[in-house]
């Protein structure tokens, strides 16, 4: 059957509908569902909180015997396998759904054409592909992590008509107005975590919370590199821990275990196996191919070899922090953090390729990276940047700026504009890394 505008119109209403739960549904990818029969959308439903139930079946719920002969219309190829739930494939042919319309295959191997595949087998008929690109915007996250091994990363950067995203010494510093940073709260509440350089969260003391009235709930996981362990135990981040999750990822040369003798080698380069270690609560539902920490195919344009430090955040310092840390101190400073509910982690900070595999195995499907300067450049460098959102400013910051990593005239070669929007008198480009 050819697919016809309609189509196309309903696939929309199911896309748009499956950002309603973007970042809330852990592992699984937030999905829109919607069935219509004669023109007429009688069930529609997207990805439980959590992520089960999934979409089809509570779609088919709403629809009830009004599903028979209708045609369903998902963003994600229906699932074909038994896991938690039972196949969604399954539920629509069992409720009689005569035509299924799919944005997106699944890459997920259990799934991988064999959804398409029960239905056709059951007499359904599947059209797939409709509005393919823009359902797969919508599920970036969730194949990111299936086919590369890793979260999808977004830098954001507000940077002002001088070119400046901050300023020497003073903290945090307005430049977008309220509308854009509106906005940002939004991105934060469909993002499963959220990562900052130890500098920005020494100098800015920053929350990095969702601060949306209603969508507090949604703030996701605060990620810090953090390689001395150098974070104030009086920090904003420290203090509401046990309310929203904090990671440090701080040096394995100050692991507990590094320097004891006999102790176990690092699982692989950068990672030890220590108390909080990136792996430990592996996602069981991983689906990756090979192990869980496989570095190749982690970006296009990432690299393997070490990341160089940052220049001022050389191995032994880290920005805004100490030049050197007693072995004690350092245990000390552990072992105070965890009793405020902060989680470490021994990865080296400056090793991107290694790091983004290992959140993965956490069920990171989506990492928005918010400061500062020497962070952003080091995930550019690494080629690790899935897409890049440049708010400009007409904020003039002057003397003693922090000059913006990236700038809208110097765009990495391999993304493309994908659009303008203005939030009062900020505009927001967006940029996408090709396929």
């Amino acid at each position: 059957m050819s697919v016809t505008p309609d189509d196309e119109g309903f696939m929309a209403a199911a896309i748009r509908l499956s950002r309603r739960h973007l970042g809330r549904t852990a592992t699984n990818p937030s999905v829109g569902c919607v069935i219509v029969k004669d023109g007429v959308v009688v069930g529609q439903a997207v990805t439980a909180l959590g992520g089960r139930p999934h979409a089809e079946p509570q779609a088919l719920a709403e629809a009830g015997d009004l599903a028979r002969g209708a045609t369903a219309y998902v963003t994600l190829e229906p699932c074909s396998h038994h896991g938690k739930t039972p196949p969604c494939a399954e539920a629509l042919i069992a409720c009689g759904v005569a035509r299924v319309v799919i944005s997106v295959t699944d890459p997920d191997p259990r799934v991988s054409g064999r959804g398409i595949s029960m239905l056709r087998e059951a007499g359904i008929a599947v059209d797939a592909g409709v509005l393919e690109a823009e359902g797969r915007r919508s599920l970036a996250a969730y194949l990111t992590r299936q086919t590369k091994n890793r979260p999808y990363v977004t830098l954001k950067l507000a940077v002002s008509a001088d070119g400046m995203i901050g300023r020497q010494g003073e903290g945090q510093v307005a430049i977008t107005g309220p509308e854009a940073r509106a906005e940002v709260q939004t991105l934060r509440a469909e993002t499963d975590a959220i990562l900052v350089g130890i500098g920005t969260a020494i100098s800015d003391d920053p929350l990095l919370t969702v601060r949306t009235p209603g969508l507090e709930a949604q703030s996701p996981i605060r990620i810090v590199l953090d390689p001395l362990l150098s974070l104030p135990l009086t920090s904003k981040l420290v203090a509401t821990a046990r309310d929203v999750p904090v990671i440090l990822v701080a040096s394995e040369e100050i692991s507990p275990l590094g320097s004891e003798e006999g102790s176990p080698p690092s699982v692989l380069p950068g990672i030890s196996p220590a108390r909080g270690e990136i792996g430990k609560r592996r996602d069981p539902n991983f689906q990756g191919s090979g192990s869980p920490f496989a570095t190749e195919d982690v970006g296009q344009g990432a690299t393997s070899q070490p990341i160089s430090p940052p220049v001022g955040e050389m191995p032994g310092r880290a920005e805004g922090g100490a030049s050197s840390v007693d072995a004690t101190d350092a245990d000390a400073r552990r072992v105070a953090l965890e009793a405020a509910g902060v989680e470490i982690v021994y990865c080296n900070p400056y090793h991107p390729e290694v790091l983004l595999p290992a959140l993965a195995t956490r069920g990171i499907s989506s990492l928005l990276i918010e400061g500062g300067a020497k962070t952003a450049k080091l995930f550019l460098e690494a080629g690790l940047l899935d897409r890049i959102q440049l708010y400009q400013a007409p904020v003039v910051i002057g003397e003693g700026g922090i000059e913006s990593p990236v700038q809208a005239t110097d765009i990495p070669s391999g993304f493309t504009h994908m659009g303008t929007q203005l939030f009062g008198v900020d505009r927001l480009d967006e940029y996408e890394r090709e396929n």
